[in-house]
């Protein structure tokens, strides 16, 4: 066991934080670091000092919140921690899977089809349906389902492969390969014991603390074939891929050694008397240091193992590839994991010790964004987001570049932005924490931002910022788009800036519209459009019952004047879709200017004597042209599917309701849990063919 004499000086020193005072006293809150970087652990001391900075770090944790709780400070939870201020019965036929003679002889593609919505050109975001054009897999349950879409008419299942654990998202790279990340549960000595009863997707991922990479073969849709499984300690949070390359992101919360106390055990009169209670927890702290320091290394930090061609393979992670921040940031791991497609026998890991955040990529490099840790929720403390580069243009790992700090937080993916200069842009809200006499448990004031990062020896630096705007509101969506920027905030309307970022040294606000509402997601049509999914609200009003779901089409071809040409309401106020925060739902045709949402709504149109019965799940589709605006062209739906899997069926992991949608040519495939349907746009309601899942039992 170590017991370390000076914890405060040695983790202040550490991080940069200044000593931490006695007991009995509130610190100074940590500093923002403003020249955030990232330290390998090196040389021969590489695994001890890695340990002994887990160590420092978890002390710190324990004493934080525990010491706080002993003396009565008021906490509002960890400032600045992850996330900040994410008609009748239809005929159906149920395909029975197909022969490798067929699935050999298929015709040749459509001319045009969608496949995923990425958010940079050439970069591929992992999703749980991917499309090639002939084919679509689908992750339904736990199972991974080969479907031969084209032609259309001859839409099939033809294979089937079980994925251990909670089937996640995946890629297909060529005709070959197929990659599948699941969420399963490993014992490891610190891990949680109640994962243990969650082995199968009773209990989804909630509970997991292992990310499996699968790599099939599905070059033969009608014989998937397992090539290469890793078990990776920690939990998948997203992927990139770029040519033949993977880049996984997954993260890994502190676990606290076994008979960890965070409170002591009732006793009667325990809280009136303050000299025993504090007695308590002055015992605990000194017990959780003790169970702290007693950890070794491997449990800290478990090994990987790879299992190929039936031989399993232990892969240790080794202390080189960690890196500590020297900025406060809550104790975890967050690693990005390459996986080469074309030599897939090997896999390359580097880690930070910090929690997760957003993820973004370009095909050059990927960043990853960390929150800085108000431990104490004092009085003007602002937002902080530390921004981690990686170069990924070798093919089989990712390096460490350099790191920058910007004010805010960011509201997902899309704040983030590398232009073909390799400058980064980043859309921020700044949260302060405001105490005054009239609200003593503190208010947050936000404010928003566009700030420019570029590389200079080392660190990401900020070169150039917008001035704030929208005072008390939030950002509600971001983009850019070449050396165009948009965002929109709200509070009760819609403000929608534009920005020029051709100077990033000097972003300029050029124009604003404000509308009732407001847009979650922005879609480029053209260079001169958006197209946006997002919520009618009506001014004035704080009545639920009048909100909508609403398209909307962006004349910005004037910069300093954006207009709202067209508008389009959907459904009921109780109506809603996925695509409305999730932009892979969201699905553009260029080709046959199409678009396509998942829509849910309840409506009492539809008449029966059940609950669900007034209950509809569809994919609508949309003409949408820049001129006339939008056509409803109908809908494909899959209501029906909800009396044939009756609720009873349903569980949170699997239910009948559309989520994707892939459109080829002239025809529009709706995807769900519960299968695929396909009809031809000229009549949406009439389905050429479905194809139905197996119902997913636990």
């Amino acid at each position: 066991m170590k017991i370390f004499p000076n914890w405060q000086t040695v983790v202040a020193a550490g991080l940069g934080l200044g000593l931490l005072g006695g007991c009995t006293n509130i610190p100074d809150p940590p500093a923002v670091t403003k020249r955030a970087t990232l330290t390998s652990f090196a040389g021969k001391n590489a695994c001890s000092d890695l340990e002994q900075y887990i160590e420092d770090n978890a002390v710190l944790q324990m004493r934080t919140q525990l010491e706080a709780q002993r003396d009565g400070v008021p906490s509002w939870g960890w400032w600045g921690w992850a996330g900040g201020l994410r008609g009748g019965m239809m005929d159906l036929a149920t395909p029975s899977a197909a022969g490798g003679a067929e699935n050999a002889a298929a015709p040749p593609a459509p001319t045009d089809y969608t496949q995923t919505n990425n958010q940079v050109a050439g970069v591929d975001e992992a999703d749980f349906v991917k499309n090639d054009g002939t084919r679509i897999f689908v992750l339904s349950g736990d199972t991974l389902y080969a479907n031969k879409s084209w032609p259309a008419a001859e839409l099939a299942i033809q294979g089937r492969l079980k994925i251990e654990g909670w089937p996640r998202e995946m890629f297909i790279e060529g005709t070959d390969q197929a990659v599948v990340f699941s969420s399963v549960y490993r014992w490891y000595p610190l891990s949680n014991s109640q994962g243990v009863d969650c082995l199968n997707m009773r209990c989804g991922y909630f509970w997991s603390n292992t990310t499996k990479v699968t790599v099939v073969d599905v070059s033969d849709l009608s014989t998937l074939r397992v090539t290469q499984e890793y078990y990776l300690p920690g939990n998948y949070e997203s992927a990139r891929k770029v040519g033949s390359s993977v880049r996984m992101v997954i993260s890994d919360n502190f676990n606290f050694p076994p008979n960890f106390k965070w409170s002591p055990d009732y006793e009667p009169g325990l809280y009136e008397d303050k000299a025993r209670l504090r007695a308590a927890y002055d015992k605990i702290i000194a017990d959780d240091e003790k169970a702290i320091r007693s950890q070794t290394l491997a449990e800290w930090v478990p090994a990987a193992r790879s299992v190929i061609g039936g031989q399993e393979t232990i892969l240790p992670h080794p202390c080189s590839a960690f890196s500590r921040v020297n900025a406060p940031t809550r104790l975890g791991t967050v690693s990005v994991v390459t996986l080469d497609l074309a030599t897939p026998n090997t896999i390359d890991r580097t880690s930070i010790l910090a929690e997760p955040g957003e993820i973004y990529a370009s095909a050059s490099n990927l960043y990853i964004a960390t929150r800085h840790w108000w431990w104490w929720p004092a009085p003007g403390q602002r937002d902080t987001t530390y921004l981690h580069k990686f170069d990924i243009t070798q093919p089989d790992k990712a390096n460490y570049v350099a790191s920058g700090t910007v004010d805010g937080h960011l509201v997902d993916q899309f704040s983030m932005d590398e232009n073909q200069a390799g400058f980064f842009r980043v859309a921020t809200t700044i949260g302060t924490r405001v105490v005054d006499a009239a609200n003593a448990w503190g208010r947050v004031e936000t404010t928003n931002r566009v700030s420019v990062l570029g590389e200079n020896d080392g660190a990401l630096e900020v070169v150039g910022q917008s001035e704030d705007l929208a005072t008390g509101e939030r950002i509600m969506s971001a983009r850019f788009i070449e050396d165009k920027g948009f965002i929109t905030t709200f509070r009760q309307v819609d403000p929608l800036f534009t920005f020029d970022m051709s100077d990033p040294r000097s972003p300029k606000k050029l124009g604003e519209l404000t509308v009732p509402g407001f847009s979650n997601y922005m879609h480029p049509i053209d260079a001169t459009h958006l197209l946006t999914i997002g919520t009618f609200v009506p001014p004035n009003t704080t009545n639920w019952m009048a909100r909508a779901l609403q398209l909307a089409i962006f004349d910005v071809s004037d910069m300093h004047h954006p207009q709202q040409t067209f508008t389009q309401l959907v459904g009921t106020s109780y109506g809603w879709s996925e695509a409305q925060y999730e932009h892979k739902a969201f699905n553009y045709f260029p080709a046959k200017k199409l678009l396509a949402i998942p829509f849910y709504d309840w409506n009492t149109a539809y008449a029966g004597p059940y609950y669900w019965d007034y209950f509809t799940s569809d994919l609508r589709v949309y003409g949408v042209d820049t001129a006339t605006g939008f056509t409803p062209k109908g809908a494909v739906s899959m209501r029906d599917l909800y009396q044939v899997h009756n609720y009873y069926n349903w569980s949170y992991y699997w239910t009948p309701s559309v989520r994707r949608s892939v459109m080829a040519d002239d025809f529009v495939y709706a995807i769900s849990d519960s299968g695929i349907r396909v009809s031809n746009i000229a009549n949406l309601s009439a389905p050429i063919s479905t194809a139905l899942f197996d119902r997913a039992v636990e």
